[in-house]
């Protein structure tokens, strides 16, 4: 499924050029950038804009028009002073999704905590595979409670605008176990099943990986 938002992915290691490789493939705008012009040139093949800069100085951010980008995706986990000012720079220019892969668990909290909206363990999420879930339809993954099931956060599609959750059944349609609506920072676990979806909502809900497909 083609979408509108664009995409950069900072870091062109094996994981962040499966990322950013994934989404060229999908006719997805994505801005790949490396600091090693050896590794920006040999991607340069594949991806259409591929950009040698230092992702940690906030001229190169606002020079590259990051604070236009729906979501970053930070492929830096061997350096974490770097993950850190990237996804710091990110927010500060106005990014509304950041992602960030990290090596463990202490890394994981440190990002969360600096601003990252999501974090990423490579050996538990492919690169090939968070393309295709964020490519799929409008959602990102939030919480994984396994490799089959996550929490995630899906956009209200135009289609089910000013229909109520009975109407939609997207239980029996989808799999999803709806457990909040979230519209702006607001979150409402006491959903009204009877009250109609608003295009600026979003919904969170737990379901199978496998299932999300169907939304295409």
């Amino acid at each position: 499924m083609k979408t509108n938002k664009t995409y950069a992915v900072f870091g062109l290691g094996r994981y962040g050029t499966a990322v950013a490789k994934e989404f060229a493939e999908n006719g997805i705008e994505v801005l790949a950038v490396d600091i090693d012009q050896k590794i920006v040139n040999e991607a340069a093949a594949f991806l259409p804009v591929c950009k040698c800069a230092d992702v940690t100085d906030s001229e190169v951010i606002s020079r590259l028009g990051i604070g236009s980008i729906d979501t970053v995706i930070i492929c830096m986990a061997n350096n974490l002073e770097a993950s850190v000012m990237a996804i710091t720079l990110c927010k500060e220019a106005g990014v509304k999704t950041v992602i960030a892969k990290c090596s463990n668990d202490m890394h994981q909290k440190i990002l969360l905590r600096i601003g990252a909206d999501m974090v990423v363990f490579p050996e538990n999420e492919s690169g090939i595979r968070l393309a295709k879930n964020m490519i799929s339809s409008g959602f990102i993954d939030m919480i994984s409670l396994s490799k089959d099931v996550s929490i995630i956060e899906i956009d209200v599609k135009k289609e089910w605008c000013g229909k109520n959750l009975i109407e939609l059944n997207l239980r029996k349609k989808h799999g999803f176990n709806i457990v909040a609506i979230k519209k702006g920072d607001d979150v409402n676990v006491n959903i009204n099943p009877e009250q109609p979806l608003e295009a600026d909502s979003t919904l969170i809900v737990i379901a199978k990986i496998a299932k999300i497909g169907r939304l295409k």
